[in-house]
């Protein structure tokens, strides 16, 4: 067991906790289950996984507020899973610390694909130089982008922007955070900048700017960054 990544799903439908169950178990993670938003804040306090699959439609307290709760102190990666696919409910879950957001029905397959992501950031070695994604790689100590083994030039802005996206590697950044963290508070609801800055990075480390691998846009949402490894 202690080689199974360890998740803890959160929801009040039997079916779909079971559906959930079945499919990790199958998958060579170790589940544990909680009916409610109590008793999963009691399993994440006593034995806190690595991965957290949360339903905001939880019949005791707004799913919601259960994560802001959980991240105050819990640092592991969240993926929500809602029957809501508002863009506002999306990007508040975002915006309070979740790593990803699935809409209820989904594939299996595409939850699988994101807890993999997910837990790829969280065992990331988040001080280790150099970011590597297929054949760019981000030097953090000297600055230095590279693609194919040749030097990228970078804007100080396209180099903090990039740099933000690869070390959340797998999670969704939303407009409103990504807008705050590079140019401020102030600077929230200028989305433009952000269109215009993520182009031209796209055509400096995509190899085809229009079929971009490496950023994904989010639509209405933000943008995810992805490793090729």
């Amino acid at each position: 067991m202690s080689n199974q990544p360890a998740i803890l799903i959160i929801d009040d439908e039997v079916q779909m906790r079971k559906l959930l169950q079945i499919t990790l178990e199958s998958n060579d993670y170790f589940v544990t289950l909680a009916p409610n938003a109590k008793e999963g804040q009691i399993l994440a306090a006593n034995h806190p996984p690595d991965l957290i699959i949360l339903d905001l439609g939880l019949p005791d307290e707004d799913g919601h507020q259960v994560l802001q709760k959980l991240r105050e102190w819990y640092s592991n990666p969240i993926v929500i899973i809602s029957v809501q696919s508002n863009e506002e409910d999306i990007i508040l879950a975002l915006d309070n610390g979740a790593n990803d957001y699935l809409v209820k029905p989904f594939r299996t397959g595409e939850l699988l694909a994101r807890i993999r992501s997910a837990l790829r950031g969280k065992f990331f070695e988040k001080n280790s130089p150099v970011i590597s994604c297929g054949d760019l790689q981000i030097d953090l100590s000297t600055r230095v982008v590279q693609k194919h083994a040749e030097t990228i030039k970078l804007t100080a802005t396209e180099y903090t922007l990039l740099t933000l996206l690869a070390k959340n590697e797998g999670k969704v950044l939303t407009h409103h955070y990504l807008l705050r963290e590079i140019w401020g508070p102030g600077y929230i609801s200028q989305s433009q900048y952000l269109r215009v800055f993520i182009a031209q990075l796209r055509k400096k480390i995509e190899s085809d700017p229009n079929r971009p691998e490496i950023i994904l846009t989010e639509s209405g949402v933000g943008y995810r960054f992805i490793s090729k490894e």
